[in-house]
């Protein structure tokens, strides 16, 4: 953990015009610290592979030492915590993005360490159809307790913050602007219920106001951060879009909503999964299958037999193989019962939370 003389030091260095993450972060590797970067010599700094003149320009300016100053006032009155990039408490996966952020704040409940994190983004013009299906979809994930990462907009982001909450799930908003504001203001309402369900995150001082030119920072910690990246809905251009390239060039899974080639909320979304930058998606099985997850906690078997189960009619198809066959592999039981993969594993997971089903290594499953 940061020393408060180092945060100091690190927080000006992060204003540093021109500096950037990957560079600062290959400063401090050098160097070893915020302070000592401050304090060496700037010929030795223009030895540094990649660090020229341009870039430590402004480096002995006193302002950025005094705004630092500031900034560490705000951070203590206002109970904000901090994640650095060489702290244990800074999110694994931004960790392996060089550009991730030297340090950004959050506040809320939020356990950053998360395994399961999963970023839903999309238009801001959300339809009756996109809304429904970001709905249903984190219902059907709910079980297995992803957390659910948006940028707090209207349309999409506001639909998966509301509808994770609903659920009972952590849900993180990262942010295009400092704490001091909130953007949209009507918004402000959700604020303190995010925050008991998980919080806020941003790599923007409390001074800093919403700007649009802030989107491009924001959104490559929404798909740095997780695992995955869903598009809901997206015009033909479009910052969701964005995101899922970052995601993309991260090599994050990314998975696109499939729409209507006339409707215009699902061009961006089409043409994804047209040019294989994302999976189709159109039920949670599908994510759920391509990223190999499974409840982790083993359904514990009945005490009695279950003389009547409640199983749809797939459900049974399923079921009955399984019985036949005493454990049997994921694309096999799809094979035999000829149905689609993406369905068997939303099928599977449903009989898992029935108690009659459970998974092994290698997406190899069993009846209970």
């Amino acid at each position: 953990m940061l020393s408060e003389n180092e945060l100091r030091y690190t927080l000006a260095l992060q204003r540093i015009p021109n500096l950037g993450d990957a560079s600062a972060k290959k400063l401090i590797h050098v160097i070893g610290s915020a302070e000592g970067i401050f304090k060496e010599k700037k010929q030795h700094l223009l030895k540094i592979e990649g660090i020229g003149a341009h870039k430590l320009k402004e480096l002995r300016e006193a302002e950025f030492l005094d705004q630092a100053e500031e900034e560490l006032r705000f951070l203590k009155t206002h109970g904000v915590s901090f994640s650095y990039f060489q702290d244990a408490n800074y999110p694994t996966r931004l960790k392996h993005c060089l550009d991730g952020p030297i340090l950004f704040f959050h506040k809320g409940n939020i356990d950053l360490q998360k395994k399961r994190i999963v970023s839903i983004v999309g238009t801001r013009n959300i339809t009756t159809y996109g809304r429904s299906f970001c709905a249903q979809l984190i219902e059907e994930l709910a079980p297995l307790q992803p957390v659910i990462v948006s940028g707090f907009a209207y349309g999409v982001d506001i639909t998966a913050h509301k509808r994770a909450m609903d659920c009972g799930l952590q849900t993180i908003a990262c942010l295009a602007h400092g704490f001091e504001q909130i953007y949209p203001k009507t918004h402000k309402k959700y604020i303190p219920k995010v925050e008991e369900n998980g919080g806020f995150i941003t790599e923007f001082w409390s001074s800093d106001a919403f700007d649009r030119t802030n989107f491009l920072k924001r959104n490559r910690i929404i798909a740095g951060i997780s695992e995955a990246t869903v598009v809901i809905e997206s015009a033909e251009k479009g910052g969701s879009l964005v995101t899922a390239d970052i995601a993309n060039s991260y090599s994050r899974e990314v998975f696109a909503v499939p729409g209507r080639t006339t409707d215009l909320q699902s061009q961006g979304c089409n043409n994804l999964i047209k040019s294989q930058q994302a999976h189709l998606l159109t039920q949670a099985g599908d994510l759920i299958y391509m990223l190999g997850w499974a409840l982790e906690t083993p359904v514990v078997k009945p005490q009695q037999t279950q003389l009547f189960l409640d199983l749809t009619d797939e459900e049974n198809q399923v079921y009955q193989l399984l019985k036949k066959k005493e454990k049997e592999v994921l694309d096999l039981i799809a094979l035999e019962c000829k149905l689609p993969t993406h369905k068997v594993a939303t099928l599977l997971l449903q009989l898992e939370l029935k108690g009659v089903v459970r998974p092994l290594p290698g997406k190899i499953f069993e009846v209970i």
